[in-house]
Formats: C-alpha cells, structure tokens, sequence
C-alpha cells in the first residue's frame, strides 16, 4: 500500500522561494510567509491577486490550508492587531481556519517567468529582455578530487547552480594539482594523517544568484568526497541578464498606439484604458511593467521604447512621456497584474509535479478592479 505523501507549507514555500527567491523583492516590500505554520500539511492552495476576506471565505469554502497572493497581507509592522480592520480581521479568521497566507510581490515581479515575463507574452513581444537588471551573481570555485567532478557538479546543478541566460548546466573546469597534509583527528578521503598528499584535482567554476548560495554551498558539501571541502565564493558585479523590473521587447511588425491599445484591452480582458500620445504615433519596441511602473518612463526611453505600458500612471508622469514623446499605455494596476493568478497556478503545478508533490492549486474567481468606468 502507498504511503500518502504530506506536503506542508514549509514545502510550498520552499517551492515558491525556488523559483522566485524573496531576495529579489524591493527593501519596502514584504514577501513570504504572513502567517502560518511551516509544519502544517496543506492539500490545496488558492492563488489571488489580493488576500482580501472575499480570498480567505473562498479559501475556506474550497478546503483550502493555504492562500498565494500577489499584493501581501502585511505590508509595515503591525502595532496591533484588532478585528476592528480588514488586516486584524483576515489575521483572526486564518489563524482560527489554519489558513496560512503567502505573498509573491516584487519578488514576482523581478523574476524569470515572472509577471512582467507573462504581460510581454500577453502582448507577442519578442527578444524581450529586462528593463531594469536586478538580483546579483556569485562565482562559485569548487576543487574536486579527479573522478569525482561530475557527482559535484550534478548537485551544483540540480540546487540551482549554472544558469546563464537561456543556458543551463554551465561551468568551467580546470586540471591542475592540491596539495594537503591531514592534521591529528582528521577523517582523510585521500591520504594518510601527518603526511603531505599530492592529488589531482579539477577546479570547477560556477556562477549561481547570491540569494542561493547557502543552498547550493550545502549540496555541494554533501556531494563534495573530501571531509573539508576548499571553495571559494566570488562576488560579481554582473546581474543575471533575465532578471530585473520591468520587460523591454519588440512588436513583430511596427504597429500604431491605438492599434496595440487594442491588443492590450484584448489580451488583458479589458473594456477600457487610457492612453498618452497620438493614436498614430509608431510603435516598434515595448517596454511593459506591471502594477505602478511610472517610474521606469526614462529608463525605457533611454533604450529605445516608443511606449510603456503600465498602471497607476499619474498627470505629471504623463506630462513627462509628453516631453519625451513617448507614448504611455495605462492598462491600470488590477489590469496589468491579474494574469498573475492563471500564470503562477500554472507554473506551481508544472513544479509540483516536477518534485512529486502532492498539492492542488486553485485559482480565484470574481476578483475585480476596484475602479469602474461610467
């Protein structure tokens, strides 16, 4: 008979961290776990946009043990909590319900198939790459007894070690000669306690994201033969060249400002939108950032972006993309990031399959903008 396998929420945040490390969010933002408790077994989780009471009474209506929002639930410390208000009253009721509520903000936002990868999808841009880089790289160098390289490196790997771009598995590797002399009490793989032992060993280069490292530092010891692994942990000032805020890309063939509004209100679902330079105005290259990404406007000029497309545009940024002759797409904030529910259900249940995990992902129904149009 099997044995059921207990998936808890420490695993669905592990899950989650994997793909979108909580190193990436901005200094103001508040990422992860809200509230919880890491032990419990979780069956269902649902996906929102916001972890309003409408998200937990269908939590609660759905089985669910665990809520994944966008937006969090607790944005600054709390100085007390009261069910007098809508945090103080959610906080109550998960607590009493065993509802643990998770959020992916910013961290979302910056990562690789993240939102603002899934909104330029959403709008067929193509050799789309950040618009502003973030995250930063570590080179890891790790020396191997020979025969023993590829054991390493297929754990460096396998923890997240050797991504480039749209390559994986990436590393260099050198022969050379280690030398050593084991001390009183030392456990030696290869040679013999108060003799110099001459080996040779591969030097095996990696680059992995600094937000891994603990991760991939104890893999590796894990693998590593040796009882006192030598590696060394490199800074670099390089940024992962997929990972950042906000997407740049091109349409496939140039198109007119209010001819991609039309693509915008099509693939985001939207009956309206509002617009900032002549509907005629040529459009080639696209910058995209959802939520409030006002503040890119520059940066987006500066490399060659004929509009952005964004929420929560206010009338002075709009009058700066009027200095700038750039053309500005206000999709609104829920417009621009309520394709964060089907896309992360679908990313978390490819990886919960891919680790064999037993949880089901539901997705929100009902979550609405809270502006309306008259």
């Amino acid at each position: 008979m099997k044995k059921e396998q207990i998936v808890r929420i420490q695993d669905l945040v592990g899950l989650i961290h994997a793909l979108y490390p909580s190193a990436l969010a901005e200094e103001w933002d508040n990422v992860g776990l809200q509230v919880g408790d890491p032990a419990a077994a979780v069956k269902t989780a649902l996906i929102c946009l916001d972890p309003s009471e409408k998200a937990l009474a269908a939590a609660r209506s759905a089985g669910a043990q665990a809520i994944i929002s966008h937006h969090p639930l607790i944005f600054r410390p709390l100085k007390n909590i009261q069910p007098t208000d809508e945090t103080g009253r959610i906080l109550f009721q998960a607590i009493r319900d065993g509802i643990a509520v998770f959020s992916a903000h910013t961290n979302l936002d910056r990562g690789r198939d993240g939102l603002n990868d899934w909104l330029a999808r959403t709008l067929q841009l193509t050799q789309v790459l950040p618009l502003a880089l973030g995250g930063s790289l570590v080179k890891l160098v790790v020396f191997v007894p020979s025969g023993h390289e590829e054991v390493v490196s297929e754990a460096l790997f396998a923890a997240g070690a050797g991504q480039v771009g749209r390559y994986d598995r990436v590393s260099f590797r050198s022969a050379g000669q280690g030398s050593f002399r084991p001390g009183s009490g030392a456990q030696p793989f290869i040679g013999t306690l108060g003799e110099t032992a001459r080996v040779d060993e591969l030097r095996l280069e990696v680059v992995l994201p600094r937000e891994s490292v603990n991760k991939v530092v104890s893999k590796m010891i894990k693998a590593h033969p040796y009882e006192e692994v030598a590696y060394d942990l490199v800074p670099l000032l390089n940024s992962p060249a997929d990972i950042g805020l906000g997407r740049i890309g091109r349409l496939s063939e140039p198109a007119t400002l209010a001819s991609l509004a039309e693509r915008v209100k099509q693939g985001l679902g939207l009956s309206s939108l509002r617009l900032v330079g002549h509907a005629e105005h040529r459009i080639v290259k696209v910058a995209v950032c959802g939520g409030s990404g006002a503040s890119l406007l520059s940066e987006a000029k500066r490399q060659g972006a004929d509009v952005l497309v964004t929420g929560d545009v206010k009338y002075h940024e709009a009058r700066q993309a009027e200095s700038l002759n750039m053309a500005l797409i206000d999709a609104s904030h829920f417009g621009t990031e309520r394709i964060m529910v089907p896309n992360l259900a679908r990313v978390l249940k490819e990886e919960a399959i891919k680790k064999k995990l037993e949880v089901e992902f539901i997705e929100m129904e009902g979550e609405g903008d809270p502006f309306t149009t008259v």
